[in-house]
């Protein structure tokens, strides 16, 4: 599938409770700068640099990196890539996302159901898994984005507040390529593209009227985080989507 040469989806594989699953983080540059968009799960920072090869894009070049929203398969690596790249890296994200991207407050899906969820599985993962849900990685937010805030980098990227997923959720529109970064507002499952997914979605009824503000944009790609790429009649799908 084509896409614009300076705006790629990037696949990262990760092993979950032995079973291997993949997402979808999205890579943006130009001649000043490349930006990130989340960051998989703790431990991969390596695993992205690895994906910028192929298009010959150097660590250092790194200078920005966005995250949608709090959950663990998005801030993962976070800390890992501001702490060991050796230029600054400015992190921004939703002001109601901030206090639990910084650790001062903890992730809002892991309620007492989820904990007594987890305390039922094997004990290999629950031991691996518990500890990370409780203890999440954490970094400083440089910056709160805000709705319709257009972002002056690598041709233009349009913040659209999309709550519903979780409270501060933010989806992205970059204005060159007409490429919507869904994040998990929309997913792509045998090869269509729907709406969040309700079994990790917090307000299904506030994520579904999110998807009305995706009308407005001419979209002719979209990268969902979990899923992957989706580029056929887009704009029309999307609407078929708010009248369902």
């Amino acid at each position: 599938m084509h896409m614009s040469s300076n705006i790629k989806m990037l696949e990262i594989e990760s092993n979950i409770m032995g079973q291997a699953i993949f997402i979808h983080p999205t890579l943006i540059w130009d001649q000043e700068m490349a930006v990130l968009v989340d960051t998989g799960y703790p431990g991969q920072r390596e695993q992205f640099l690895k994906s910028f090869d192929p298009y010959n894009i150097p660590p250092e070049f790194l200078r920005k990196i966005i995250i949608t929203h709090h959950d663990i398969d998005h801030i993962g690596s976070l800390p890992a890539f501001v702490s060991e790249s050796p230029q600054k890296i400015e992190v921004l994200a939703n002001a109601l996302e901030k206090p639990h991207i910084q650790g001062e407050k903890g992730l809002l899906k892991l309620t007492e159901e989820a904990l007594a969820k987890i305390d039922m599985l094997p004990e290999q993962w629950r031991n691996s898994l518990k500890p990370i849900l409780l203890n999440p990685p954490n970094e400083k937010v440089d910056k709160i984005v805000t709705d319709e805030e257009e972002l002056p980098y690598c041709g233009g990227i349009i913040v659209i507040n999309t709550p519903g997923h979780t409270p501060g959720h933010i989806s992205l529109y970059h204005k060159q390529s007409k490429t919507l970064i869904a994040g998990d507002a929309l997913i792509v499952e045998n090869g269509q593209l729907l709406g969040p997914d309700p079994e990790h979605t917090m307000n299904m009824d506030l994520a579904l009227q999110s998807l009305k503000k995706f009308t407005t944009f001419d979209i002719e790609t979209v990268i969902c985080y979990h899923g992957g790429l989706y580029n056929v009649n887009v704009n029309k799908r999307i609407t078929e989507l708010t009248l369902s």
